[in-house]
């Protein structure tokens, strides 16, 4: 008598378990996406404006309105929830719009990907520049980031994130940072800010390191600072902001802001005096 094998048995709940667990994540997945009305004071920004300031390697910060923004913006006591990594023409591709597509993101839907500027019209945003960036490290950041386009995004994180949504339950501080990454079966894709997190770390550029202070061998009196790469799912979109080795580009002070050229509600202008942005 043939002992049958187990092994075979065993495949077919294995993989429906898998699918299941893949569909209700996606349908999860759909729910945190969902736009919401977020009442927010800052002016969206000008992509004109925009697309003339960056340049490769800049990190674009976006104050997202889906319902898992909110998620993120609350771990992360922080007004940004999501980042993406402007390349330029390095991808030399377009949409079906025919826009180029100039910036890399992961998203939970579409996983890693590359989208037109026209994907942050009418959102809250903010450049971050990597400053001294030769045009090789530049260039080797944003083909780090391109070669990780069409991985998945771990739909398991989205669980930890919706726990947080209804209700929202209170976190201490010191916890909220390690929260992004519980879940994950692969920890280097907690959030978005990992995929870029690593393009950097790519080229040893700073983020914010774990900083150790050692003693130094030339001299026995003095300390030296030495730096330590944090682990890439740790970051979040906000490390950017605060990062001092990265500049804030404001799109409108660039494209040659001046004060006496803005029309004020209780002036009376004539119409061929009116300021066109």
């Amino acid at each position: 008598m043939t002992r049958p094998d187990l092994s075979l048995q065993s495949v077919a709940p294995l993989q429906a378990s898998k699918t299941l667990g893949h569909r209700l994540g996606r349908r999860l997945a759909l729910f945190l996406t969902h736009p919401t009305h977020v009442h927010s004071p800052s002016a969206a920004v000008n992509l004109r404006h925009l697309m003339a300031c960056l340049q490769p390697a800049d990190v674009l910060l976006v104050e997202g309105t889906t319902r898992i923004s909110v998620a993120i913006k609350y771990l992360t006591q922080s007004t940004w929830s999501h980042a993406a990594l402007y390349v330029g023409d390095a991808l030399g591709q377009s949409n079906a719009a025919g826009e180029p597509l100039v910036f890399v993101e992961a998203d939970i839907i579409e996983g890693v990907h590359a989208v037109a500027a026209s994907a942050f019209e009418a959102l809250h945003c903010r450049v971050c520049r990597p400053v001294g960036l030769t045009r090789k490290e530049a260039a080797q950041i944003c083909a780090t980031a391109i070669s990780e386009i069409g991985e998945e995004y771990d739909l398991r994180n989205v669980f930890d994130l919706a726990r947080y949504l209804i209700p929202t339950p209170p976190v201490p501080a010191r916890l909220r940072r390690r929260l992004l990454a519980l879940g994950s079966g692969v920890p280097t894709r907690a959030i978005c800010s990992s995929l870029i997190a690593r393009a950097f770390h790519s080229v040893s550029y700073p983020i914010l390191p774990i900083i150790e202070t050692v003693p130094d061998p030339v001299c026995p009196a003095c300390n030296a600072e030495v730096l330590h790469i944090r682990n890439d799912c740790l970051y979040v979109p906000r490390d950017f902001d605060v990062s001092p080795y990265f500049q804030i580009v404001k799109p409108t002070l660039a494209a040659g802001f001046d004060h006496h050229r803005l029309i004020w509600a209780d002036e009376t202008v004539p119409p061929s005096h009116l300021v066109r942005s």
